[in-house]
């Protein structure tokens, strides 16, 4: 079967990928699109370590083609969104209702693929740059059929990530005010959330100015090619600010734009080493900075949530598919994706 593999070197499209069968509690599905995320090119770059070889991908949507023992909640033909959280269910984070935090959902992965005899690790315990991937029943979500699965795969990680930060983590409230620092895939969610929670004032900024259309859509109610004039339109500061990048020096200035009884959520990934500065006498008007996994989202209810609100107009994702790339033309999409013309670039077999 054909997926996307790095060596540590380079990518490329294969097509004699191998996959076992589903065992106990596990879920095999035939992948029907799967978008490109930050995360899969801070693979490649090194940003993100990660054992190698490697399948890639990791936010996607298909039909389920075969279950292992154990598994009921769904069956083969049914419609799927994938989550990343490999989670027990069992330890004390999950009986906790914080999946996001379970040990054997963080750094455990697995090898499910085979080349050549080789096994393959599988990205974020999913990998859905492949025809078929093999994953925990609790990480396949079934959706219902009407939703057309290149809308779906987003679901997966985007959406979770973006519209998760705002309603689980930093709990925007009706008026508020929300900075939003990036209008990629996860900003573009996380203004989405700010709409949905009944945010006032919504700023959005990004260096690019051909990405405002896209970001009003969205929800926001300005966009700024900088934070320069955030201040006059929000003199007393954000309640929220969302640092959607992963550069320390924007997220310095999410906490330096916060006002009395701010929080700073932080979304994006610099570097693993990476260090961020701020004056610690500016937290004592109960500021606060947080890390945030994965929208510290609960998949199995929060996918069924975001696929209601679709079917209702409220959340947006057919306008995220801005392009539609066949697998084989992976290179094309990467290119696309990192020169910002696409908001996310989706990938079909």
């Amino acid at each position: 079967m054909r997926g996307v593999i790095f060596d540590g070197k380079r990518t490329q499209v294969v097509d004699d990928l191998e996959i076992r069968d589903p065992g106990p509690g596990e879920v095999r599905v035939a992948i029907s699109a799967a978008g490109l995320c930050h995360s899969d090119l801070s693979v490649v770059d090194g940003t993100i370590p990660f054992p190698v070889p490697v399948v890639l991908g990791h936010e996607g949507a298909g039909v389920v083609e075969a279950v292992g023992a154990g598994v009921t909640h769904v069956r083969p033909g049914d419609h799927v969104s994938l989550s990343t959280l490999a989670n027990c269910g069992a330890c004390a984070e999950c009986d906790r209702g914080r999946p996001t935090m379970c040990r054997k959902a963080i750094g455990m992965p697995q090898q499910p693929f085979a080349r050549g005899g080789q096994p393959l690790y599988q990205f974020a315990s999913n990998s859905a740059f492949a025809e078929r991937t093999l994953v925990k029943a609790v990480q396949a979500v079934p959706i219902p059929q009407d939703i057309p699965l290149p809308s779906a795969a987003l679901i997966g990680c985007g959406v979770l990530t973006g519209v998760g930060a705002v309603l689980n983590r930093a709990r925007v409230d009706r008026g508020d005010s929300v900075l939003v620092i990036g209008t990629g895939g996860i900003g573009l969610n996380v203004i989405q959330g700010a709409r949905i929670a009944g945010a006032l004032k919504i700023v959005a900024v990004d260096s690019n100015p051909a990405k405002e259309s896209m970001a009003r859509r969205f929800g926001a109610t300005h966009f700024l090619t900088s934070t320069e004039a955030v201040p006059d339109i929000l003199p007393a500061g954000a309640d929220h600010a969302f640092e959607c990048v992963g550069r320390v020096e924007l997220i310095r200035q999410a906490i330096d734009l916060l006002g009395r009884h701010g929080q700073a959520v932080l979304l994006g990934v610099p570097p693993a080493t990476a260090e961020a500065s701020f004056l610690v006498s500016s937290m004592y008007l109960d500021k606060s900075i947080l890390g945030c996994r994965y929208g510290s989202s609960r998949p199995q209810r929060d996918i069924a949530l975001y696929a209601e609100l679709y079917r209702e107009g409220r959340l947006l994702l057919d306008e995220l598919v801005t392009q539609t790339y066949l697998i084989e033309d992976f290179d094309k999409a990467v290119q696309d994706a990192r020169e910002g013309r696409v908001a996310r670039a989706v990938l079909t077999f």
